[in-house]
């Protein structure tokens, strides 16, 4: 899906489509916004959302997730 080297770093754009749950710092599930937002491999287990005018917010979650939700339509890559 991504490659990821010691010194570089991939993140690509991608649009929200559809409800992804994420865990927030209060502690509380939320969805990330629909919309468009860029995404960067983290690690092996991990994915990092980001989101907002200024790319103010992010989310974090796990690989399995993060491909549950581009394979259900919620999560589309565009690059």
């Amino acid at each position: 899906m991504f490659r990821h080297a010691a010194t570089t770093m991939t993140i690509l754009n991608a649009r929200i489509t559809g409800p992804i749950r994420y865990m927030a710092e209060d502690g509380k599930s939320h969805n990330i916004p629909l919309g468009p937002c860029l995404v960067e491999q983290l690690d092996a287990r991990l994915i990092d959302i980001i989101w907002g005018t200024n790319g103010q917010r992010s989310a974090v979650l796990p690989v399995e997730d993060f491909k549950t939700a581009a394979e259900q339509g919620n999560l589309l890559l565009l690059d």
